[in-house]
């Protein structure tokens, strides 16, 4: 049974909310963020004030944008990426949810030095999945199939075990041949 608000979203759908709309806000949103934010074409004084110049930003965010939506394959590849690193975002958050329910309050947190870095980690792998996962070859097969492929099967496979060997055996290493740290070096 179809709702209004269901026909609303759906009528959004139909004129390009979804597939024009909200990926050209996207990237000019972000486009213009990083080009305030690294000053690429420098500043102006105002009156005495320095100002990011904002007009050139806007124009070539404007025209990042437009280059973006005229392309069907990257507005597709932007929003599998998306809606994917949302999800990625509600398990982490629903993870820690979990986790924080063991501790008390003003107990401490969980990610602190090891785990926080451990965790950044583990997103940042999660994102590179979700990119592969969205890049699709010439045959239809996504990047993340053929990247599996190549390592689970003949001459990538041994390789990748080779290299995963080499790490393992190098950081087993560096922790025995390591010198204990004082942890007292401040007196």
């Amino acid at each position: 049974m179809a709702t209004p608000l269901r026909g609303v979203i759906d009528f959004f759908g139909q004129i390009g909310l979804y597939d024009v709309v909200l990926p050209f806000i996207l990237v000019f949103s972000i486009v213009f963020a990083v080009l305030e934010k690294t000053q690429i074409f420098g500043m102006e004084e105002v009156e005495g004030k320095k100002y990011t110049r904002k007009n050139i930003n806007v124009m070539v965010a404007f025209v990042m944008s437009f280059f973006v939506v005229a392309s069907s394959k990257l507005v597709e590849i932007i929003t599998e990426v998306s809606s994917n690193i949302v999800i990625l975002l509600m398990l982490a958050i629903l993870f820690l949810l979990l986790v924080g329910s063991f501790y008390k309050e003003g107990e401490g947190s969980f990610l602190q030095g090891g785990w926080k870095t451990f965790f950044t980690f583990i997103m940042f792998i999660g994102i590179i999945f979700i990119f592969l996962n969205a890049l699709h070859t010439d045959s239809g097969d996504t990047w993340l199939d053929v990247f599996w492929d190549f390592v689970s099967e003949g001459s990538g496979g041994n390789a990748v075990g080779s290299v995963i060997l080499i790490i393992v055996i190098v950081l087993l290493m560096v922790y025995i041949v390591k010198e204990p740290g004082n942890k007292d070096s401040s007196k």
